[in-house]
């Protein structure tokens, strides 16, 4: 097993989301934080906290340099953060040495760290919804094809009484619909640039650390916090929870489909499926699997975040650091668990006549309600419930249909056909699923 399964070329086809990987990779990072340090000096500049020449030289190396991340790797070994190593091979790649002094001035290296990966994060979360898109109008198909298919709802492991898959399928996807408005929600709490200085009092900027800050989250089109968040973490443990969410509501998914694909149930497929090393017949649920997995992890995942938010006083490196163990994984997880689930929800297909022998197994007693409140009508309730359930042990033990044996028990007249009809128990699964429908498509 490799040390991470996201970025390993065995386990690359199952776990990787190369998309997103590169955005948490050492190029990517590096590129962010230089363009925080470029904008930071042309904010700076404009505000004559530096000379202007000065900043026009530091933002425009900060888009032509190209550092070598092993380069750093020394460096950030023994400073256990990139950014004093990034910064003196930066002013050692400026043509002119006199700039160099100007780079990095009055700021710190949680402020460019954070902000770099908060550029980042803009685009994960880019990615985010728009697979999310995709995912939804997946599952929207699919919930109005089979907003009349009757199937066994189960409850607690058993056989209940009659939905649809449609309904199911809604089930799944109405919390996806939540999670985009969720996302939008807490993307303008998320996107804000990060400048505190050396212990959040912005001392260096010469009283215009406000003006510093809103200047830079122009330059970079983010929001200006209303004080620094070195050790505030709240942003950063949101988006976390989010990815749990997500990946937990699509591992119920896959937990649904590995159970519903099951040999004894065979009701419903989705996706191509693995084979077996040794027993040709198998057709085994990878997709539905991996739903489930990255669905785990996150949730162990989770708990690491909501530990990383105890930064001590105004800065901590052990809390901080505990993040960057994390939240990369969590985030290509969810990510993976997205396109998982298109595919899944894209090829899903259902077994009709699977679904139809769970009505007829167990002599009909999954219509025991129907019956029940079919006699109500004609009887006290509780005498109602008395009866069929006498009738359901009736049937189970003589293994006779339900059906004919409420018909020798009672001669209330009932229309038994209804009592008995999946799609006319199902209640109001249909339009369970067709208010899914709408809600997607809205």
């Amino acid at each position: 097993m490799a040390v991470s399964p996201f970025d390993s070329p065995l386990w690359s086809g199952l776990y990787a989301d190369p998309e997103l990987g590169r955005l948490f990779g050492d190029s990517a990072e590096i590129r962010a934080m230089l363009m925080v340090e470029g904008a930071l000096a042309r904010v700076q500049g404009d505000l004559g906290l530096i000379p202007q020449d000065a900043a026009k030289a530091i933002q425009r190396g900060a888009l032509e340099v190209a550092i070598d991340p092993a380069a750093l790797s020394a460096g950030t070994a023994r400073a256990g953060v990139p950014v004093g190593a990034l910064v003196e091979a930066f002013r050692k790649a400026l043509p002119d040495p006199s700039v160099g002094a100007w780079v990095h001035w009055g700021t710190t290296t949680q402020d460019i760290m954070d902000t770099a990966l908060v550029l980042r994060l803009r685009r994960v979360l880019e990615i985010m919804d728009a697979r999310l898109v995709t995912l939804i109008a997946h599952l929207a198909d699919r919930a109005e094809e089979h907003r009349n298919t009757p199937m066994a709802a189960r409850t607690r492991h058993q056989n209940a009484t009659p939905t649809t898959l449609g309904a199911k399928i809604a089930a799944w996807g109405m919390p996806l619909i939540r999670h985009r408005a969720r996302l939008a929600e807490l993307r303008p709490r998320l996107l804000v640039v990060s400048l505190g200085g050396a212990s959040g009092t912005l001392s260096a900027m010469q009283g215009q650390g406000q003006a510093v800050a809103e200047g830079l989250a122009r330059a970079l089109d983010l929001g200006a916090p209303e004080i620094p968040w070195h050790s505030t973490r709240d942003g950063i443990t949101e988006l976390a929870g989010w990815a749990a969410l997500v990946t937990g509501s699509l591992g119920k998914m896959g937990a649904d489909l590995l159970e519903l694909g099951a040999t004894d149930l065979a009701e419903v497929s989705a996706g191509a499926g693995g084979g077996s090393s040794t027993m040709p017949h198998k057709r085994n649920p990878v997709g539905a699997e991996t739903l489930v997995q990255l669905a785990t992890a996150n949730a162990h995942a989770v708990g690491a975040m909501h530990s990383a938010m105890l930064h001590a006083q105004e800065r901590d490196g052990a809390a901080w650091g505990l993040e960057w163990l994390t939240l990369p994984q969590m985030l290509c997880a969810a990510g993976r668990a997205l396109s998982v689930g298109a595919d899944l929800a894209a090829t899903m297909q259902a077994d009709v006549a699977a679904m139809r022998r769970a009505f007829d197994g167990h002599q009909g007693v999954m219509f025991a309600e129907s019956c029940t409140f079919a006699l109500s009508a004609h009887m006290p309730r509780t005498d109602a419930a008395a009866l069929v359930m006498a009738a359901c042990a009736t049937a189970l033990r003589d293994n006779r249909p339900l059906r004919a044996v409420l018909c020798d028990m009672t001669d209330a007249p009932v229309d038994w056909a209804h009592a008995f009809d999946p799609l006319a128990q199902a209640g109001e699964a249909p339009a369970f699923a067709d208010r899914f429908v709408r809600a997607a498509r809205a």
